[in-house]
C-alpha cells in the first residue's frame, strides 16, 4: 500500500529528472587494431527521450495502485 505510493513518487521524479536534465553516458569502441596498437574512440550519448515519460507513467500508475489499495 505505502509501498506503491513511494515507488510511485520516486518514479514520477526520476521520470521528471530524465526529462529536465537528459543525463551522459560514455562507450568507448576499438576502431582499429594492428598487433599490438589498438585505437580506439570514446562516445558520449545520452539516454533516450522516451524513458522520462514513460517513468512518469509507470509512477501514476503505482500511485493510482496505491490509493485503490489503502481505500478499499
Amino acid at each position: 500500500m505505502r509501498l506503491f505510493l513511494v515507488l510511485g513518487l520516486l518514479l514520477i521524479a526520476g521520470g521528471t529528472y530524465l526529462l529536465w536534465k537528459r543525463p551522459t553516458y560514455s562507450t568507448r569502441r576499438d576502431v582499429v587494431e594492428i598487433g599490438e596498437f589498438k585505437a580506439s574512440v570514446r562516445e558520449q550519448q545520452s539516454l533516450p527521450m522516451w524513458i522520462g515519460p514513460v517513468l512518469i507513467g509507470l509512477g501514476v500508475g503505482a500511485l493510482l495502485a496505491g490509493s485503490r489499495r489503502s481505500g478499499a
